[in-house]
């Protein structure tokens, strides 16, 4: 089991993530519907080619393409037997660039939601999930992955369900979820919620913290709701480019560099100690990101009226721990992460 996300922690304030893995790959030339993980073995150049582009960029950690790789997502391009096998090579990709980077680099191997509801709500059992979740992890890990980075789950028995198979797989993991329904996840979470359940784990993560959701105003106010329940493990941030605006036929994330440069300002001094993007993120962005955290000093955390003056308002005014915010949408949809 490799420890390097620990050591770089113990030696680091702040680690910087990588971007967008679906962003660049429509770059590249991915078809919308089409499964990013196939292309691990149909063009390895191309996802290098990701991989590289966000280490060039500064990236001290980046994830490997296997969002989607568990049996469940894969099932629906008739490749759900491959599971195990396309994580791996996304993994031995990214240990070769890592390898080659002449730096610590962390290769993290990305694992999404199953797309499935647990039960009550769904189908999905607590055991089915654990063996999912378990059968991409020992993939990544036989690809090399240093740690197994969970992201964009909604749902507190996906997480928890995730973490217990990591531990059959005896390996480091983080875990972030998305709170993208004015403050919580889509199945009602709060980011407090999120911080007891994750103090609680038998097999915690090594760090934990938010992904993706609406824009990058909205993530940082949940990050400063992480902070304010005093974790005693590290936050990561990892908000979109700005918000998603629909333009000749394609999704547009109007984040400027700039902007994603005083996100990352902003997420550190919020709590954040790894931070990255998430939609819309692209090398560009990371640079200015990169120049950012190494430029600025420390500032005490921000506040709301800060957040808003810098990157735009919030998309709700409440972050989710009203009286009268949404509880869980009933919802059969998952989302992909990093358009």
């Amino acid at each position: 089991m490799s420890d390097a996300l620990t050591k770089m922690l113990s030696s680091r304030d702040w680690i910087l993530a990588d971007g967008a893995t679906g962003t660049n790959l429509f770059n590249m030339g991915l078809m919308s519907g089409d499964a990013p993980e196939l292309w691990n073995e149909a063009h390895p150049d191309r996802i290098k080619a990701l991989y590289k582009s966000a280490v060039d960029a500064g990236s001290d950690l980046f994830l490997t393409n296997s969002f989607g790789g568990n049996a469940s997502r894969l099932k629906l391009h008739d490749a759900q037997s491959r599971a195990h096998e396309l994580s791996r090579i996304s993994a031995e990709i990214g240990r070769d660039v890592a390898d080659a980077a002449g730096r610590p680099v962390i290769v993290a191997g990305s694992v999404g939601p199953t797309g499935d509801i647990m039960e009550p709500v769904g189908t999905l059992s607590h055991s089915n999930a654990v063996e999912i979740f378990h059968e991409q992890a020992e993939g990544l890990k036989a690809g090399g992955a240093d740690v197994l980075w969970l992201e964009t789950i909604s749902a507190p028995e996906e997480y928890r369900a995730a973490a217990e198979a990591f531990a059959l797989a005896q390996m480091p993991w983080v875990g972030t979820m998305s709170f993208d329904t004015a403050g919580r996840t889509m199945m009602g979470m709060t980011s407090a919620a999120m911080v007891q359940m994750v103090e609680g784990l038998d097999h915690p993560p090594l760090a934990f913290g938010a992904n993706c959701g609406t824009g990058a105003s909205d993530l940082l106010r949940t990050v400063l709701g992480f902070a304010a329940q005093g974790p005693s493990r590290p936050i990561i941030a990892k908000g979109n480019a700005g918000i998603p605006k629909y333009v000749d036929g394609h999704i547009h994330y109007d984040g400027t560099p700039e902007l994603m440069g005083q996100y990352a300002s902003l997420a550190r001094d919020s709590g954040a100690r790894i931070i990255g993007g998430c939609c819309g993120t692209m090398p560009e962005h990371l640079s200015a990101m990169r120049r950012a955290l190494e430029s600025g000093e420390r500032s005490e955390a921000p506040t709301l009226e800060r957040i808003v003056e810098a990157l735009g308002p919030f998309t709700s005014a409440g972050d989710g721990t009203e009286d009268n915010a949404p509880t869980a949408r009933q919802t059969k949809r998952a989302r992909r992460r990093a358009v």
